[in-house]
This record gives C-alpha cells, structure tokens and sequence, in this order.
C-alpha cells in the first residue's frame, strides 16, 4: 500500500513539472501576442488609408463624370446651332 503511494507522488510530481509551461514559453509567447497585436495594428491603419483612399477615388470619378456630362450637353447644344445655321443658309 505504501508503495502504491510513492508510486503515484513520484507520478503526480513528474507530471506536474513536464505538463507546466516554463517562464521562457510564456515570454515567447507574450512575444509572439506583441508581435501579432502591432501587425493587426498595421494592417488596420492600412485598411483605413485604403478606405480613405477608396473615398477619395469614388469622388474624383463622380467629379470627372459631372464634367463629361457637361462636356457632352455642350457638344450636343453646338451640334443643334450648327444644324440650325446649316439649314437657314440652305434656305438662302
């Protein structure tokens, strides 16, 4: 019976000392966190100069078509003058 005993101390004894994490496993993996945390930090600044960028972009080309649009209203109210010049000097 006291055998049995020793047996399972000497057991439980060694199992907790290999199955508990080292000072230098926690320190690597609080290296491994900080270094995760700045790369999502990174990534999310990245993400919101895209948006920003993306913005940015979405309003030069709702300007660039406002000014098509323009451009084409002219075009089309010259080509009307010209059609209306050309018909009266035809009426000459």
């Amino acid at each position: 019976m006291m055998k049995a005993i020793k047996l399972a101390a000497v057991v439980a004894v060694a199992g907790l000392m290999t199955g508990c994490a080292s000072t230098s496993d926690i320190d690597n993996l609080q290296s491994q966190i900080d270094t995760l945390k700045s790369q999502i930090s990174s990534a999310s600044s990245d993400a919101a100069s895209a948006q920003a960028a993306a913005a940015e972009a979405a309003a030069k080309a709702a300007a660039a078509e406002a000014a098509a649009n323009r451009a084409a209203q002219y075009a089309q109210d010259t080509n009307s003058k010209l059609d209306r010049m050309f018909k009266k000097s035809m009426m000459k």
